[in-house]
């Protein structure tokens, strides 16, 4: 039987175009070599041929793939290979792939590139995509792009960047089909007709009166099957879901989830069809919000180039690292309190870890339930006593659960029945500990306006580890010692 060599599935063709790179740029890398040694030979030949065959196979291959595909493969590459390949990029489709690549490696990408490129790849972009770009280039080069532009698309992309990345405005498109209320279907239809091609991500075309004053929508699926001679105002959708160019990203994401949607039209104070935003925008946003909470609960500061030099790294990192080592020299202070205890009860040793792991897991189960809620919107600073009563209650139950099962293998192992107590009575009151500061450090950071997710999971384990030792430590001395 023959296996078929296609993939099955998209990730798998876009892993197996990433080898192909790979190989292609290894192959390269040879013949490069090659090359430099026939030059300083003095001969040209085969070897420069091969080379620009290779460079050819690579740029058809470019050519062909999604930039969305193209930022993927970078984005898995080490700086001198990804350079490399973004050199074979055409100009036309450079702006497209910025966009697409993650922050870390735009950033790298952008400082291979002279001014004159960065116009020109962002001045075949979108206003709103420009305003996506724009903090990443540099002054002259926003200047330069914003000059080039027309009037009209000045004034959008003016706009959009006027408007902070946690707002509608930041997400809006400008690309819409707007129709008047009182013109007929057949009207519409021609209209369309004379178009090179719609918007993507256009399900509904906009219905505005003469003052560009919204009114409602006009479904495709609608106006497919009405009667030509009707008008727009007679099969209109009025009540439609609208945004403000001020609302913000969050609540926006929640109404494309809860409504299935696929665009929404963003108007103004004064009721004018501002813009849209359609659901690719609003999935990435999603996406960026979930990876820069990961990051966060991680202590790291921002998204990291897999293979960034190792001062960047460590310019990301060492804040948490700092704060977790203070907090790892509380913890052994703790321990060093108990020494005496330790030492007349060796078990003790063998112990207190697992008290410690268990509340720093108990911990951040409660502290993701709670960020994610808040994220979400379904939890408020006036829901804090419930909260904190609920997961005191889960934190007991669990801890006499599993600190009596704890509590049996401790008595099996050490045959003491005042030890088994004592770990059963430590762990739940290291889960209790767990579980208010895992309501607690969430709700603090959203009090002050910081992200709930920052630094969470650092925070957690340190105060579990410190309070599960001192908390097993010291019932140990009081009870055993």
């Amino acid at each position: 039987m023959v296996e078929s060599a296609i993939p099955t599935t998209e990730l798998e063709q876009l892993h197996q175009e990433q080898r192909e790179v790979q190989e292609l740029l290894r192959r390269r890398r040879l013949v490069t070599i090659l090359a430099e040694e026939e030059d300083e030979a003095g001969r040209t030949g085969e070897v420069s041929r091969a080379l620009q065959q290779l460079d050819g196979e690579l740029v058809t291959r470019l050519e062909r793939m999604h930039p969305a595909d193209v930022a993927a493969i970078l984005e898995a590459l080490p700086l001198g290979e990804r350079l490399a390949l973004w050199n074979l990029v055409k100009p036309e489709a450079e702006g497209d792939i910025l966009l697409e690549v993650s922050d870390a490696v735009r950033e790298s990408l952008i400082a291979s590139m002279d001014s004159h490129e960065l116009v020109a790849a962002a001045g075949k972009l979108e206003a709103d995509e420009i305003a996506d770009l724009a903090p990443d280039l540099p002054a002259g080069v926003v200047a330069d792009v914003f000059q080039a532009l027309p009037v009209e698309e000045r004034e959008q992309l003016r706009a959009a960047m006027s408007y902070s990345e946690d707002m509608v405005g930041a997400l809006m498109d400008f690309d819409v089909v707007a129709v008047r209320d009182d013109v007929t279907l057949e009207v519409v239809t021609r209209y369309l007709r004379r178009l090179d091609e719609l918007p993507d991500h256009t399900d509904q075309l906009f219905v505005v009166n003469r003052e560009e004053r919204f009114l409602g929508a006009l479904p495709l699926k609608v106006l497919i099957v009405s009667e030509l001679y009707d008008t727009v105002a007679k099969v209109m959708v009025r009540e439609v879901v609208a945004l403000g160019p001020d609302d913000k990203a969050k609540d926006a994401a929640k109404a494309f989830e809860r409504y299935d949607l696929v665009s929404a039209p963003v108007v103004d104070d004064q009721g004018r069809l501002a813009g849209r935003v359609t659901i690719d925008k609003v999935v990435d946003y999603i996406r960026e919000k979930s990876e820069s909470e990961a990051l966060a609960q991680a202590g790291l500061h921002e998204e990291e180039d897999v293979f960034s030099s190792v001062w960047a790294s460590v310019k990301n990192r060492w804040k948490w690292l700092a704060i977790n080592l203070v907090t790892a020299f509380i913890a052994s202070r703790v321990i060093g309190l108990f020494e005496t205890s330790i030492e007349r009860l060796v078990a003790l040793a063998a112990l207190m870890p697992i008290v410690a792991g268990v509340g720093g897991n108990s911990g951040n189960q409660t502290i993701t339930m709670i960020v994610r809620s808040i994220a979400l919107g379904q939890v408020q600073l006036d829901h804090a006593r419930k909260l904190f009563a609920k997961e005191i209650g889960v934190a007991m139950a669990n801890g006499l659960i599993w600190g009596g099962i704890l509590g049996i293998v401790a008595y099996l192992l050490y045959g003491s029945i005042p030890l088994g107590l004592v770990m059963t009575a430590a762990m739940t009151l290291n889960l209790t500990l767990a579980a208010l500061m895992g309501v607690a450090i969430p709700l603090a950071m959203m009090r002050f306006g910081r992200d709930p997710a920052l630094g969470s999971s650092v925070l957690i384990t340190a105060v579990t580890d410190s309070g599960g030792f001192f908390i097993f430590l010291g019932l140990a001395t009081l009870f055993l010692v």
